[in-house]
């Protein structure tokens, strides 16, 4: 009678001990080669099998270091913003600080922010960042649970960058939120793949609560 190759491996899984009382038929046992059309031992095959895993759990292994060691970075980055938000006296140096980190520390092109309050300071309106908006930005910003990335933005939005508005092709939007403030915070780069759908959103969150902390001290 004939074994179908079903038969046979439901045989060995029942028995996996079946080799240990015959390891004579183990030398006898080849196999494909998986890079050639030599045939192989058993053991041989195997021992090319965990040399593959090993290369791939190795690969593994310098990705987690590679974005643990990045997500250290953004960290720190993170921390001087943090920082420099904290030192900052007046509106004015905590709206420039900002900027210049973004800029500097984070290496993104283009950055613009806009806040409404119930009651702005003196003298906000002359600020950019306090122009009126339409009630549509503020229904965006009310619909965001959590930063949007990706190629899209609002023509009123794309204003806010003057002259390179036109020419931004990603975006990130971070809304503002404190008991005195609300608004949206605007990252944008002419790199299509800068800013995607797909991308974490976690600093960018962090990111926009300093920002709007630091705001709000000054309303």
């Amino acid at each position: 009678m004939n074994l179908t190759p079903e038969q046979i491996s439901d045989f060995l899984k029942l028995n996996p001990d079946f080799f240990v009382g015959h390891p004579e038929m183990l030398a006898d046992i080849t196999v494909p080669h998986p890079y050639s059309n030599q045939a192989i031992s058993l053991g041989e095959r195997q021992v090319l099998a965990l040399r593959d895993k090993s290369r791939g759990l190795e690969l593994k292994l310098r990705e987690f270091i590679q974005f643990a060691e990045e997500n250290d970075a953004i960290g720190d980055k993170l921390h001087k913003v943090a920082l420099d938000l904290m030192h900052a006296r007046s509106l004015d140096a905590v709206f420039q600080s900002l900027a210049l980190n973004l800029s500097e520390s984070f290496s993104i092109p283009h950055s613009t922010l806009r806040v409404w309050a119930d009651q702005p300071p003196a003298g906000a309106f002359d600020k950019p960042e306090f122009a009126p908006v339409s009630a549509d930005i503020k229904v965006l910003m009310t619909g965001l649970m959590q930063p949007r990335c990706g190629p899209d933005a609002p023509d009123e939005v794309r204003a806010w960058f003057g002259s390179v508005g036109p020419n931004q092709r990603s975006f990130a939007l971070a809304p503002l939120r404190e008991e005195n403030l609300n608004g949206l915070l605007v990252l944008s780069s002419e790199d299509a793949k800068r800013f995607y759908p797909e991308m974490g959103t976690l600093y960018l969150t962090w990111l926009a609560e300093l920002s709007g902390a630091a705001i709000s001290r000054f309303l």
